[in-house]
């Protein structure tokens, strides 16, 4: 893949950038079509692995080197790293009853507008795009968005702007012969990479736009970013979530090296939960070329970043997903 320069391009490379290289997720280089693609073997053994750290602290109250229990009044261990102060690690966070609703809430609820997702760009906000893939709908779009197929079909969109492109039935867009520009709910579904809840995100910009129309977070997952985040908030105060980002990851799918900076108190966490299968968490130091830790993150566990923690780079490698999405990572934030 990175040709015979390989020793020149890594040596070029920062340090975050190798460790994405490193531990992202590639297939051999065998050209046959009958066998099944087979994963590139990862050497995974400076990961460092907080279930198993879990499992001893509470087997002999010890934790590796580098690595402490916080004493706080949290009803659950949580675990620090001596030289990232601001990071916390709360490892089986959520009960796997709170993993399914969650996880149901990404695909079915937190698409929904007013929520905004990669797609709006093209697409205009989509209503009920999880509903829409399992009944093997189409979004088509309509040169005249008065007429066609318009008594068929389901109300899909929320802006005038966008009302041309709506959801049909696959058998009624093929019996038409729809010239039209068209596309399955199921790919859509499948290249579903995030969705803003709270006050909005505007991307093109890198800030949040207080002007944009918005859906509440749910109170459900206030509580819940509120509880998680006790550990890291100072005594007596309160996380009062105000955005949230829900990533959404496949086989193969990294969120590289980046800083959260947009939000004006640093003070407050991030909260970030992760859904669905492992994966790698990479964090680095406030420059890309400080060398960052690997650790994996599991359905459940929960990370927060605060203070010095802001500074730092973070990304995301997947590591294996075995459904549409192999891991969902929501992020709540506090603004003001």
């Amino acid at each position: 893949m990175y040709g015979s320069n390989g020793v020149t391009d890594d040596a070029e490379r920062t340090a975050f950038r190798r460790a994405e290289k490193k531990y992202k997720v590639y297939y051999d280089d065998s050209k046959s079509s009958k066998k099944k693609k087979q994963l590139k073997q990862v050497d995974l053994s400076e990961v460092v692995d907080f279930k198993a750290i879990l499992r001893s602290f509470n087997q002999s109250g010890e934790v590796p080197p580098g690595t402490f229990a916080l004493q706080c009044d949290f009803d659950r261990p949580v675990f620090c790293i001596e030289n990232r102060p601001g990071f916390y690690f709360i490892p089986d966070a959520l009960t796997v009853e709170e993993q399914g609703q969650w996880i149901r809430e990404s695909l079915i609820s937190f698409p929904q507008p007013y929520n905004r997702t990669n797609h709006n760009a093209i697409y205009g906000p989509i209503r009920d795009l999880f509903m829409a893939a399992k009944e093997r709908k189409i979004l088509v779009e309509e040169e005249d968005s008065s007429g066609g197929l318009d008594s068929l079909s389901n109300s899909s969109i929320t802006n005038m702007d966008a009302e041309r492109w709506k959801f049909y039935e696959e058998n009624t867009v093929s019996s038409r012969g729809s010239t039209c520009k068209s596309i399955s709910a199921s790919v859509l579904l499948r290249k579903l990479r995030w969705s803003t809840l709270g006050l909005q995100f505007d991307w093109s910009k890198r800030n949040y736009n207080v002007s944009l129309p918005h859906n509440k977070i749910p109170d459900a997952l206030c509580d819940l970013a509120k509880e998680m985040a006790a550990p890291a908030m100072s005594k007596g105060k309160v996380f009062q979530p105000e955005a949230a980002i829900v990533n959404y990851f496949g086989l193969g799918d990294m969120l590289g090296g980046h800083l959260d900076d947009m939000e004006a108190d640093w003070t407050k966490p991030i909260v970030s939960m992760s859904l669905g299968c492992k994966a790698i968490f990479l964090l680095g130091g406030k420059s890309r070329d400080d060398p960052p830790l690997a650790m994996f993150v599991r359905s459940g566990d929960v990370v927060l970043m605060a203070g010095e923690a802001r500074e730092c780079f973070h990304g995301k490698c997947e590591l294996l997903a075995i459904s549409i999405f192999g891991w969902f990572s929501c992020m709540c934030t506090y603004i003001d």
